[in-house]
């Protein structure tokens, strides 16, 4: 039985850095992975829906050129079957620089079942496969899935491919006439984004009062506009109770209505893949199914790690990065810790919606002494230059007490992008004097965080 340094479960985000890193550091390392190397990410998640959602701008850009001066004749539309190969071709692309990257890092790969059989003299024994390993360390990286709750109709029309999951939606090659989202959280409002602008007509049932789960309630209403624009409707607070061949039914101030639709997209949230991996057999502690970590990825258990989804804290593949990096600076005996307070998030719609730290009411709630400022994104030049609708702002949450940047909210064009330099003012606790001396390139759209912070 073959022994290494370090064994990884699961090749997605978490996993497969996690053994690029420990590779590069010249630890013996496996990585395990039953399906495709780059997880659900790569393959199902954030990459090909960041293509469907480019292809969806594009034709945007196509259909409004005349509000910035540009003559498009004919009918405008997106091939629906070019997308899906292109989407593919750029996870194929991708997937094999992240198996050429392990194999450069001398990392060996296995694409098998990798099960926990239990303890052992030096480490865990692992079976992958046929194969049986020794694992004198062990990372858990087995990611998520999504949530499927017992609503009536659901398996049967799962079966039948009326109601979709986030996988099998980024297949589709051809555009529903009608589309209902089962859930107003990031997947379901990328993909509303998306099939709104190629031609469904979408409806977004969500159970709560507003959209986008914890975004920030000012962005989440202009967000809701922007796509209501584009012709999504929203049915809110209300509660689905089962899934038909032609719709989906719910309630809603006790009244029973129907939603019709050819496709059903279910995307209320996922859950850590952690049953039939053998997490029992080494008495892994688990928590509403998730596995319990400190800030340096340890589990219960000795020289047991878990990252990424598995873990359930934050189920965002730049989470997983870095806790991949914070889990192996721990094995390699270097001080490191998670941060979760300052992991930025994007919802990738049109507008991008960028956040990081607290909001508003999450600093209340802690009691902290804090100020607001909301500004309009017409504070800046670029901003206007490139947009027709002038909606989106920068809000930002200052701590009084110590004169520091501890929450920031934009909504509009390049959010995502620009959102990280904002982070990096929150983890590095700037004070905002310190902020306002910083020198912003222009025209810029990030320029508008300047002048939010002079208008405190």
């Amino acid at each position: 039985m073959e022994t290494y340094d370090l064994v990884v479960l699961g090749g997605g985000p978490g996993g497969y850095l996690a053994a690029e890193r420990a590779g590069h550091a010249g630890l013996k390392t496996l990585v395990i992975e039953k399906r495709e190397f780059g997880g659900v990410c790569l393959n199902e998640g954030c990459v090909p829906s960041k293509t469907f959602l480019n292809s969806a701008k594009v034709l945007d850009y196509a259909n409004h050129a005349a509000d910035y001066g540009v003559k498009v004749d004919g009918k405008k539309s997106v091939d629906q079957k070019f997308v899906v190969e292109r989407k593919n071709g750029v996870v194929k692309m991708l997937v094999s620089g992240i198996k050429a990257q392990l194999k450069r890092n001398k990392v060996t790969m296995k694409v098998a079942e990798g099960f926990i059989e239990g303890k052992a003299d030096g480490g865990y024994v692992i079976k992958a496969g046929e194969e049986k390993v020794l694992a004198k360390r062990l990372i858990i990286a087995t990611g998520s899935m999504p949530t499927l709750p017992p609503i009536q109709g659901l398996k049967e029309n799962l079966e039948a491919g009326v109601a979709l999951t986030n996988r099998e939606i980024l297949n589709l090659t051809e555009i529903p006439k009608k589309l209902a989202v089962v859930g107003g959280g990031v997947i379901g409002l990328e993909m509303a984004s998306y099939f709104s602008s190629v031609g469904s007509e979408v409806t977004v049932i969500e159970m709560l009062d507003k959209i986008a789960g914890p975004t920030e309630k000012e962005c989440s209403a202009i967000l809701q506009k922007a796509l209501e624009r584009k012709g999504v409707k929203f049915n809110l607070g209300a509660k689905v109770t089962s899934i038909e061949k032609d719709g989906v039914v719910y309630e809603k101030d006790g009244k029973v209505s129907k939603v019709e639709a050819d496709k059903i997209l279910l995307s209320i949230g996922r859950r850590a893949v952690t049953a039939g991996i053998g997490l029992e057999n080494i008495g892994v502690n688990l928590e509403r199914g998730a596995v319990v970590t400190d800030d340096q990825m340890k589990t219960n258990v000795a020289n047991v790690y878990a990252v990424g989804d598995v873990n359930g804290k934050v189920m965002l593949a730049h989470t997983a990065y870095r806790e991949a990096e914070v889990a192996i600076n721990t094995i390699l005996g270097k001080k490191d810790a998670m941060r979760y307070n300052v992991i930025p998030s994007v919802i990738y719609t049109n507008p991008e919606v960028g956040s990081v730290g607290e909001t508003e009411e999450s600093a209340k709630q802690k009691g902290l002494d804090v100020k607001c400022v909301s500004i309009p994104m017409t504070y800046s030049g670029r901003y206007v230059a490139e947009n027709t609708h002038l909606d989106g702002v920068c809000k930002l949450v200052i701590n009084n007490k110590t004169n520091t940047l501890i929450g920031a909210h934009i909504i509009g064009s390049y959010a995502g992008e620009f959102i990280v330099a904002v982070s990096a003012m929150v983890d590095l606790e700037v004070d905002i004097e310190n902020i306002k001396k910083l020198v912003f390139p222009h025209p810029t759209v990030c320029e508008i965080v300047r002048e939010a912070i002079f208008q405190i």
